[in-house]
C-alpha cells in the first residue's frame, strides 16, 4: 500500500480506537511483592489523545504471554531502520526501506518473529507531542507486513534521541512520564485492531543504574502499560514487554525487585539485551584496562595470538547470566526476550587464520547463546543491520552465520 493511500486508511481507523476497562485480574506472578512508584499526578503539557475509548476485545487475543513465548523460536530485528533519526526517514542511515518481500524473506530464512525498533520522537511536534499521521501509518504498513506473514512482531520506542533512556531521574520523571503516556496513546490507538500477534515494548535500553533510577524506570514502564490498556479494543488484552535496568541481566537480577501492575493476568514479558563480553561483541580498540577478544568459545583460542583470547565471558558465564533471568522471571512464570544479541564480524582487522578463526568464534558465539537462550525458556532476537540478511536483494549474506543461528534454535 503507498504511504498516501496507508495515510488516509489510518485516518479513517483513528476514530474509535481508544480506551476502556480491559477485564481480568493484576498478575500474582511477580518477581518481588515492590509496587513500582506511581506515575507522576502533575498536569500534562500534551492533550488527551485517547479521545475514542473502545470496550475491551479479546479477539484474535488468546494467547497470554506465557504461551506467546512457546510458539516464538528465533526472532531478528530490522535493525539502522525505522528508529534512525536524524533525518526524518528510515533510509537515514542507509538501510532501504522495509518491504513487503524482505520480512517474507525473513521468513523464509527461518525467523518466526521480528523486532521492529522505531523512532518516534522526531515525527512528533515538540509542543503537543502529536505523532505525523503518515509516520503512524507506515509503522503500521510495517506491522501488517509481518502479521501477513505469520510473524509475531515486538514494536518498541527504540533510543528516539534519549529522551527517555537517557533521563532515568526524578529531576525528569514528571516530563517523560507525560511524553510517554502521549506517545503510548497514539501508538495504541492507531494499532489497537492488530491481533494478538503484535506486542509493544516501553523502550529499548534504559540507562539505569541504581536503585533510584530503578524506581523511576518502574514509573515509566507503568506509564506505558496504563496508557495502552486504557485505550482498549485488543490493546486490553495485548502482551507488553517491559526492560530491565540497561537490559543488562545482571543490573536486572539484582534492581528489578519490582514488577508493574495489570489490569489483566499474564500479559507481560520482561527483556534484556546480551553483548557479552562487550571485548567480543562490540569493543574495537584495546584499551589500558584491557584488550578486544577477537575469539570466543571452547576450542576457539589463538596459540599465536594470545593477547586477543578472552579472558573472560565465555560459555560458563553465559550460562550464569542465562541462569539468573530463569531464577528472577522464567521460574516465576514470566517470560523474558533476549530482545538483541550479536557479535561483531572483524574481516577489516583480520586476515588469514586469525579472521577465519574468528568467524568460527563469532557462529559459535550466537549458536551458543542462541541454544542457552532458548533451552532455559528465554526467546532470542538476533540483531542485524543488514549484514547477515540483504534488505535490497533478499538475499543470505553470511551462511555459515544464518546456519549457526538456526542451529541455535533447534
Amino acid at each position: 500500500m503507498r504511504r498516501r493511500d496507508a495515510a488516509l486508511s489510518l485516518l479513517a481507523g483513528l476514530a474509535g480506537c481508544g480506551g476502556g476497562g480491559s477485564g481480568g485480574e493484576a498478575s500474582a506472578s511477580t518477581p518481588a511483592a515492590v509496587a513500582p512508584a506511581p506515575p507522576p499526578a502533575a498536569a500534562s503539557p500534551y492533550p488527551n489523545y485517547n479521545t475514542s475509548p473502545k470496550a475491551a476485545d479479546a479477539t484474535g487475543m488468546a494467547d497470554n504471554a506465557l504461551q506467546i513465548a512457546q510458539k516464538l523460536r528465533l526472532g531478528l530485528n530490522i535493525g539502522n531502520t525505522l528508529e534512525a533519526v536524524g533525518g526524518k526517514s528510515e533510509t537515514y542511515w542507509g538501510n532501504p526501506r522495509i518491504t513487503r518481500e524482505f520480512v517474507q524473506f525473513a521468513k523464509a530464512s527461518g525467523f518466526n518473529a521480528i523486532r521492529l525498533p522505531v523512532s518516534w520522537n522526531p515525527y512528533a511536534d515538540a509542543a503537543t507531542a502529536k505523532i505525523e499521521i503518515a509516520w503512524l501509518a507506515r509503522v503500521q504498513e510495517v506491522v501488517q507486513y509481518c502479521v501477513d506473514a505469520d510473524l509475531h512482531v515486538v514494536l518498541n520506542i527504540h533510543w528516539d534521541g534519549g529522551w527517555l533512556e537517557e533521563h532515568v531521574t526524578p529531576e525528569k520523571q514528571v516530563a517523560v512520564n507525560h511524553r510517554q503516556k502521549a506517545l503510548w496513546e497514539q501508538i495504541a490507538t492507531a494499532l489497537c485492531h492488530v491481533d494478538g500477534r503484535l506486542l509493544f515494548a516501553s523502550a529499548n535500553e534504559p540507562n539505569v543504574k541504581t536503585a533510584a533510577q530503578m524506581a523511576v524506570l518502574m514509573s515509566y514502564h507503568q506509564t506505558f502499560i496504563d496508557a495502552v490498556r486504557a485505550t482498549g479494543g485488543r490493546n486490553a488484552w495485548r502482551t507488553l514487554v517491559v526492560q530491565g535496568p540497561s537490559t543488562d541481566v545482571e543490573l536486572t537480577s539484582q534492581l528489578m525487585t519490582g514488577w508493574p501492575t495489570d489490569t489483566v493476568a499474564g500479559r507481560l514479558m520482561a527483556e534484556v539485551h546480551y553483548y557479552t563480553p562487550w571485548n567480543f561483541t562490540g569493543m574495537t580498540k584495546d584499551e589500558s584496562w584491557g584488550n578486544q577478544f577477537y575469539y570466543w568459545g571452547q576450542g576457539n583460542h589463538s596459540a599465536t595470538d594470545t593477547a586477543h583470547n578472552p579472558t573472560w565471558g565465555e560459555e560458563a558465564t553465559l550460562d550464569t547470566m542465562v541462569g539468573l533471568m530463569k531464577a528472577r522471571f522464567i521460574d516465576r512464570g514470566i517470560p523474558v526476550i533476549v530482545g538483541e544479541y550479536g557479535a561483531q564480524d572483524r574481516s577489516s582487522t583480520l586476515t588469514g587464520d586469525a579472521l577465519a578463526l574468528h568467524r568460527r568464534s563469532r557462529t559459535a558465539y550466537v549458536r551458543t547463546v542462541t541454544q542457552r537462550a532458548r533451552a532455559a525458556g528465554l526467546v532470542p532476537f538476533y540483531w542485524d543491520t543488514g549484514s547477515l540478511l540483504d534488505r535490497n536483494s533478499n538475499r543470505v549474506l553470511d551462511a555459515p552465520l544464518l546456519a549457526a543461528l538456526m542451529d541455535g534454535a533447534r
